[in-house]
């Protein structure tokens, strides 16, 4: 199969034709579909956040099921699936408590002893991105990486619930319970951050305020759900919220990953507001916090993947696009080809743009 083989930090991927193993007891082979082009896979791809390489990033996928191991019962060949990086091994204390997410049980992934699932035409390790690497027309992948779905869903749009929206409408439905009727507001109007207002939007949130430096991000943001905007390389992002919610807001989303605005969503608080950190964050970079604001009882706290428990989550994400609430067609500003997938990750750094999808034959 072809892929998008990564093989040093900061360097283009090469297409290769790449060897896929057959499925084990418990593994399912999936036809991609379409995979979207996530800023998560750029934190790798420039060395934010390690990785072993060679790998083929890509972790935003939907596709059909190929073939299925002899221990598989939940998907046959044919099913349409969207893939999900927080595979679960449904044992453990945190899929046992409910936190699916938090799971890091390694048997989701191959001992190391036994044959990798992907290599090279030559027979080397090529290592397996968050138990997907989905810019590759096969993945084979855990049982417990996917979700079946109905067939009528179109399949580029289900590739965006596999991260981006998971992990944004999650994080206000699950990580953040917003409430009906609050303030939120949410910093950063990229594919995830366009995802929380959305869902802030659907959770009923009486006033969603999008940040952002870039004007036609802050215009998709009203078509997705915020009622108010700020450009944050014209004005005072913190001194405007705080004047339009009249002393700080409900909740607070970072959808950036940067210290300086992990900040700022924490002084945009209200007494008692709770502020959620949804971005990657570089490794090694500390954040600092005015501790007299705790007496105010200011909460800050992080969210993986929307907290997710994506095997019920997804199939309402798919019924809510189907029924008009989950705004997923504005966000794909372009459609791509494998080969082109470098061209779309260089147009993550500038901001510009929500997300590529690539389209598999």
């Amino acid at each position: 199969m072809k892929a998008a083989v990564l093989r040093a930090q900061n360097q283009p991927m090469e297409i290769e034709e790449v060897s896929v193993a057959n499925p084990g007891p418990r593994e399912v082979l999936v036809r991609t579909l379409a995979a979207g082009v996530c800023h998560s896979d750029l934190h790798f791809l420039d060395g934010s956040y390690p990785y072993q390489l060679p790998t083929i990033l890509g972790h935003e996928s939907a596709g059909v099921v190929e073939a299925v191991g002899r221990d598989v019962t939940y998907v046959k060949k044919g099913d349409h699936v969207i893939t999900c990086l927080s595979a679960f091994c449904g044992h453990c204390d945190k899929c046992l408590t409910g936190h699916l997410s938090l799971c890091q049980s390694p048997e989701v992934a191959r001992k190391p002893d036994d044959a990798p699932r992907l290599s090279t035409s030559s027979g080397d390790t090529i290592h397996q991105f968050l138990n997907l690497s989905s810019f590759a027309e096969m993945m084979l992948i855990h049982e417990h990486a996917l979700v079946k779905i109905r067939e009528d869903m179109p399949m580029d749009r289900a590739a965006l619930i596999g991260c981006s929206t998971t992990t944004g409408v999650g994080a206000v439905f699950h990580t953040a319970g917003v409430e009906p009727g609050s303030t939120v507001v949410v910093i950063g109007c990229g594919g995830v951050g366009l995802a929380a207002i959305n869902g802030a939007a659907i959770a009923g949130a009486g006033q969603v305020i999008a940040v952002d430096r870039v004007d036609s991000k802050l215009e998709l943001a009203k078509s997705v759900g915020a009622t108010h905007t700020i450009n944050a390389a014209e004005k005072d992002a913190v001194g405007e919220v705080l004047e339009m919610t009249h002393g700080g807001c409900d909740y607070a989303f970072e959808a950036i990953g940067l210290k300086a605005t992990a900040e700022q969503a924490f002084k945009m608080l209200g007494p008692g507001g709770t502020a959620t950190v949804i971005g990657m964050i570089p490794v090694g970079t500390m954040v600092e916090l005015h501790g007299v604001e705790f007496l105010r009882e200011k909460k800050i706290q992080g969210s993986n993947m929307g907290s997710n428990r994506f095997r019920i989550d997804m199939p309402r994400f798919v019924e809510f696009y189907l029924n008009g609430k989950l705004h997923l067609d504005q966000m794909i500003s372009k459609h791509i080809r494998l080969e082109d997938v470098n061209t779309a990750l260089d147009a993550l750094k500038t901001g510009e743009e929500a997300r590529h999808v690539i389209v598999f034959d």
